[in-house]
């Protein structure tokens, strides 16, 4: 039987091999980074081991459908998570969960259970940290990369109103990362306002 130890090296290895460079955000580490505090959310829930194996399960397999295109990524991963999980011996019950999770990260976000809540706060967990900026920039430049059109007040924009319109849905990331997320937000709002008046 294959431990799960080999199933993330696995996952991780196809990420690394299987994505074109242009991937600047949805990559390798991103997905590293994303099991990291999964986990961390799932410990701060309270789950018990089954459980916090489920959503690392879930968060490993969030953006592998990257490997088969852009368009509709989360039900490809879904379908990758299924193949593999079904022959490493998951059960259906455990592989629709997962499943259910990986659903939960597509945008605007809609969880309905716990667990698909903490991978829901873990995909987007930079949003109220100090990394902010970086992973941001990441992700312009790979958008950039489909729309070479976008402009630096145009990610502006977009960046507004995407914090504005997101929510947390853990009590950890409400109370931890959504104070953080804000302040970005706030100086982004700044920085619009002053490129606005120097347009005038």
């Amino acid at each position: 039987m294959i431990s799960d130890l080999q199933i993330f090296e696995n996952v991780y290895a196809r990420l690394e091999t299987g994505l074109p460079e242009y991937y600047t955000y949805h990559n390798r580490h991103h997905t590293e980074f994303i099991v990291k505090v999964s986990r961390i959310l799932a410990r701060k829930a309270g789950l018990d081991d089954d459980a916090r194996r489920l959503v690392s399960f879930g968060a490993l397999y969030h953006d592998t459908g990257f490997l088969l295109g852009l368009e509709n990524h989360e039900e490809k991963g879904c379908y990758i998570a299924r193949q593999d999980l079904q022959a490493f011996g998951l059960s259906e019950n455990h592989i629709d969960q997962i499943c259910g999770m990986i659903m939960a990260t597509r945008i605007p976000q809609r969880p309905t259970t716990l667990l698909e809540k903490i991978v829901a706060d873990a995909d987007l967990y930079y949003l109220g940290t100090s990394r902010y900026e970086v992973f941001s920039t990441r992700l312009y430049q790979e958008m950039k990369h489909f729309k070479p059109s976008l402009s630096d007040a145009e990610w502006l924009k977009i960046q507004i109103n995407f914090l504005t319109a997101h929510s947390y849905h853990t009590p950890y990331a409400q109370s931890k990362l959504a104070p953080v997320k804000r302040q970005h937000l706030e100086q982004l709002q700044s920085t619009q306002a002053q490129t606005n008046r120097m347009e005038r």
